[in-house]
Order: structure tokens, then sequence, then C-alpha cells
């Protein structure tokens, strides 16, 4: 059972614009030509920032039309919020706010096994990293830059360095790079 940050960054390090849009992304590939497929059938449990929350409930429309539900996961999704914000109707969603270690037992008791997927964003992860509890980032660098925006992981990280797994081409836009967290 691993806690796994899963995401897409331009090439100079954002997941999104300042103003939380990923239309930058779609463009670049199809995410079943990823690896994509394959990781979401090993997550029991999901994570989830509020920015990326809002984002998937202002789209729900997009999404539906894509999937079929306005709500793409069958796996139980804590929100993480200091915010009161609305419910996508038919997804199982647990509001939470806090110390991330305070909510991991129970992701991990749900998962029954499986992996946790951090979606985002960035800061989550680097507080899940924070608290010993992250232990792998599989990241997808597209062929775009952006200038500014939401970053990729807002923590130094230097010493030790994240260990290299794998690096592999996905069609002619990204780049899937697989990083383990030393130590854990």
């Amino acid at each position: 059972m691993k806690t796994q940050f899963f995401t897409a960054t331009s090439l100079d390090g954002f997941i999104a614009t300042e103003d939380d849009s990923l239309d930058w992304l779609f463009p670049l590939g199809d995410v079943n030509d990823s690896s994509y497929p394959e990781f979401i059938a090993q997550i029991g449990a999901i994570a989830m920032g509020s920015s990326t929350y809002q984002w998937m409930w202002r789209n729900a429309e997009t999404v539906a039309a894509e999937v079929g539900s306005p709500w793409p996961y069958s796996q139980p999704t804590w929100v993480f919020s200091s915010r009161t914000l609305p419910a996508i109707p038919g997804a199982d969603l647990r509001f939470v706010q806090g110390d991330v270690r305070d909510v991991h037992a129970a992701m991990r008791a749900a998962a029954d096994g499986k992996n946790i997927w951090i979606v985002g964003g960035g800061d989550l992860a680097g507080q899940f990293h924070d608290a010993g509890l992250l232990d792998e980032l599989i990241v997808q660098v597209g062929s775009v830059t952006l200038g500014r925006g939401k970053p990729l992981f807002p923590r130094r990280l230097t010493n030790p360095p994240l260990l290299l797994q794998s690096a592999r081409q996905i069609g002619s836009g990204m780049a899937e790079l697989r990083y383990l967290v030393p130590g854990r």
C-alpha cells in the first residue's frame, strides 16, 4: 500500500494556471495512452485539495459528458478544505480539515490494501510529504510552459533527493517520471 501523488505539470513546474485552469493539459494527449488506467485500478482512497475539488465541481458537466457521471471516481474521497463546499451528487465525499496525519489512518482503512492517491494540489501533496506519509510521485510533464500558476510541489527537496524509478514518453507532448520518496 502506497500513498502516491499522481499529477500533470507544465515544463516550468505548474499544475494549473493562477485561476486553476487545466485547459493547457487536455490538448497534450489521451489519458488512456498513459499509465492512468492501470494506476486508478490500484487506488482505494483519494485525497483532494479544495481548489482541485472546486475545479471538479465547476466542470461536472464536462466530466459527465466524457465519463458518463459528474464524479469520475468510485473510491471514497477526502476533500481537505477550511471552507464549506457544495457536494457533487453521487460522489462518496468526506470534507475534512487540519493535519493530514489525522485523516491518513481512515484513508488507509477505507483503501483496504489498495493505494491512496493525492489528486491535488501540490501543497496537499507537500503536507503528506512533510508528515512522512508520501511514498511516490508520478509526474506527467507536458511540453508547454505557463509562466506562472499553481506550483507542482511547493517544497524544497534537496537532501536526500527523490529517487527516479522510470521515465517514459507518452505521445509527442508528455513524459512520465516516477520518483520514490527516500526513507519510506
